[in-house]
C-alpha cells in the first residue's frame, strides 16, 4: 500500500510528483523568468562568474545578499573588511584605534587612490558616512547603534566620534564603501570610480551582467586574474548546465542536488563553509493589535507546525543546521535560547484553545533567497494543510518590488521568507539589525518588518556601548533570550555557505560571509 504523500518524505521529488506546484491553494506570483547564459568558454585570462541573484549595483547601501560582496569590493573597498577567520583587517586604513570610549583614531593608508588616479580622502570617508545614514531602509544602516562623525586632523588621519561607546566600530566600517565625495549621493550607485583592483567597464543592470577589468591605477598587489564577467543566471539548473560546460568557472548558492551532481566531476570543485547567515520565514509585526498574529501565543502555536527536520533533512539535504537560538551560533555572542518542536497536534490544540480558526495565511519571498527556496514553501503550504491553515504563496522576481511590501508600503503578507547576514561575524551586528527597532527608525521603515519591543532594544542599546566584552557577552545573552521569547519566527534554519568552481580557477577560498577575495585568486 503506498503512503499518501502527506506523509512521504518532504523531498524535491515528491513535491513535484504531488503537483504542489498547481494544487494546495498555491498561488506563484511573479516567479523568476528565465535569463539568457553566457556562450562560449572564457577567454585564458578571464574568469566568468554566475550569480543566483540579479547584482543591481555595485554599491551596497541596499545591498540584500551576501555573494554581491565578492563583485562590489572588487570594484569598491572600505577602510577595513573582515576576513576567513570573522576578523577586521586594514584596507584603506593602515591604523584604526580606539584611543577613547567615543573617539577611534583612523590614518589613510599612504598612496590609496581610485582608479581615475585621483587619491582617496578624509572627505569621502565623511561624505560615504552622511549617504549611507540617509538611505531609508537601509541594509547597512541597521547595523550601526548611531552613525559616527568625522573629524578631520591633517589630509590623512582623521577621528570617528561617536556620541556613545561604539567598541566594534573596526567591524562595522567594514561596509562603508568608500567613493569620491562629489560622486556619491543617498542611494545605490550605479557608476562612478572606486579604488578596488577592478574596474567597471560594461554593466547592464537590467540582466545584471557586468564586466570587470584590471584596475591599473590600483595602490595594491595587481591582481592575477585580467577580467571577470558576472552573469545572472536565476535557475540552478541552468548554472550547473554552464558551469560543466566550461561556460563560467563560479557558481554560488547551490542546493545539495547541485552540488552532489558537480562534486564527482573530474575538473569541478565544491567549497562549503558554515555560514553567518539566519534565513527565516519571519512574521509580519505590522499586523494590527487584534490581528491573530499579534499574540506571541498564536506565533508560537504556529512554530509547532513546521518540521524543521524534514526540511533539514530531505529537501536541503544535511545542508543547513537548525537554529537553536535568534542569530547563527557561529556568531561571537551567540547562545542557545531554545529550539523549534515538530508537534502538528499541538499546534491545533493551542490555536483552537486560542480560538482561531479559519486563519489564512500569505507566505512571500524573492526567489532566490535561500537554496531551494520553492521547495521550503510549499512544504510549508503542505504542513500547514494538515493543521488545517489555508496558506498562499507569492514569489517575487530578482531585483522586483519586494522591497516595497518588506517595509510594509505595498501588499499586506503574514510571513517573510528572508535572509539577513552578519557580514562583520559578531552577534551585536545582526541583533542590531533584526531586533533593535524603534518608533523613530519605524517611520522610516528601517525596522526589520515592524520588530519593535522598547526594551529589547535597550537592552541592545546597552550591550552596543558596552566595552567590556565580557560584560557585553551577558548583555547580549540577556537580550537574545528576550527575543526568543517574542517568537520572531516561524521558523528559522543557518545554511552552509556553498560554491561550485572549476578547477581552472584557484586560492578561491571562501569565507563564511559567503563570499571571497576575488583579486586572490588566480588562473592555471
Amino acid at each position: 500500500m503506498t503512503d499518501s504523500l502527506l506523509h512521504q518524505r518532504f523531498s524535491r521529488r515528491n513535491l513535484m510528483r504531488g503537483g504542489l506546484l498547481l494544487g494546495g491553494g498555491v498561488l506563484l506570483g511573479g516567479a523568476a523568468a528565465g535569463c539568457a547564459t553566457p556562450t562560449g568558454t572564457p577567454g585564458p585570462t578571464t574568469v566568468s562568474l554566475a550569480l543566483n541573484r540579479s547584482l543591481v549595483s555595485l554599491d551596497n547601501k541596499l545591498n540584500q545578499f551576501d555573494a554581491a560582496l565578492t563583485v562590489q569590493r572588487g570594484v569598491r573597498q572600505a577602510l577595513t573588511e573582515i576576513d576567513a577567520n570573522l576578523k577586521p583587517q586594514l584596507v584603506l586604513a593602515d591604523r584604526f584605534e580606539l584611543v577613547e570610549p567615543t573617539r577611534w583614531f583612523v590614518h589613510l593608508r599612504d598612496g590609496v587612490r581610485y582608479s581615475d588616479g585621483s587619491p582617496v580622502r578624509v572627505e569621502d570617508v565623511a561624505t560615504a558616512l552622511k549617504m549611507y545614514s540617509e538611505v531609508d531602509g537601509s541594509f547597512v544602516g541597521g547595523f550601526f547603534p548611531e552613525w559616527p562623525t568625522v573629524e578631520p586632523m591633517d589630509a590623512s588621519s582623521f577621528s570617528l566620534l561617536t556620541t556613545k561607546p561604539v567598541p566594534v566600530l573596526d567591524y562595522l566600517m567594514s561596509n562603508i564603501l568608500i567613493t569620491p565625495a562629489a560622486a556619491n549621493r543617498p542611494e545605490e550607485l550605479q557608476s562612478g570610480v572606486g579604488s578596488g583592483p577592478y574596474v567597471v567597464t560594461s554593466s547592464d543592470r537590467g540582466t545584471g551582467n557586468y564586466t570587470l577589468e584590471r584596475n591599473t591605477q590600483y595602490w595594491g598587489p595587481a591582481p592575477n586574474i585580467e577580467t571577470v564577467r558576472v552573469r545572472f543566471v536565476p535557475e540552478e539548473s541552468s548554472r550547473v548546465v554552464t558551469l560543466r560546460s566550461g561556460e563560467v568557472d563560479v557558481i554560488d548558492s547551490i542546493t545539495p542536488d547541485a552540488a552532489d551532481q558537480l562534486e564527482g566531476l573530474s575538473n569541478v570543485g565544491v567549497e562549503r563553509v558554515d555560514g553567518v547567515r539566519l534565513n527565516q520565514l519571519f512574521y509580519n509585526f505590522r499586523k494590527p493589535a487584534d490581528h491573530p498574529l499579534a499574540n506571541a501565543r498564536v506565533r508560537k502555536a504556529l512554530t509547532y507546525a513546521i518540521n524543521g527536520p524534514a526540511l533539514i533533512d530531505q529537501v536541503m539535504q544535511g545542508s543547513a543546521t537548525a537554529s537553536r537560538g535568534v542569530i547563527p551560533s557561529i556568531l561571537d555572542g551567540a547562545i542557545e535560547t531554545g529550539e523549534y518542536v515538530y508537534d502538528p497536534a499541538r499546534a491545533r490544540g493551542e490555536l483552537d484553545a486560542l480560538g482561531v480558526r479559519d486563519l489564512n495565511l500569505k507566505i512571500i519571498w524573492e526567489s532566490g533567497e535561500f537554496a531551494a527556496d520553492t521547495d521550503i514553501m510549499e512544504s510549508v503550504v503542505q504542513m500547514f494543510s494538515d493543521i488545517g491553515v489555508r496558506t498562499s504563496l507569492q514569489q517575487f522576481e530578482p531585483g522586483g518590488d519586494i522591497m516595497q511590501w518588506r517595509q510594509g508600503k505595498a501588499g499586506d503578507w503574514d510571513v517573510l521568507g528572508n535572509g539577513f547576514p552578519s557580514p562583520t561575524g559578531l552577534a551585536i551586528t545582526i541583533m542590531q539589525g533584526m531586533y533593535a527597532g524603534t518608533p523613530e527608525k519605524e517611520a522610516t521603515r528601517d525596522t526589520y518588518h515592524g520588530y519593535q519591543f522598547p526594551e529589547i532594544a535597550a537592552a541592545i542599546a546597552r550591550a552596543s556601548e558596552e566595552v567590556d566584552p565580557t560584560r557585553r557577552g551577558q548583555l547580549l545573552a540577556d537580550a537574545q533570550r528576550q527575543i526568543w521569547d517574542t517568537v520572531p519566527c516561524l521558523w528559522s534554519f543557518v545554511p552552509k555557505s556553498v560554491l561550485a568552481k572549476r578547477d581552472r580557477i584557484q586560492d578561491v577560498t571562501l569565507r563564511p560571509t559567503n563570499s571571497y577575495n576575488l583579486s586572490a585568486a588566480t588562473l592555471v
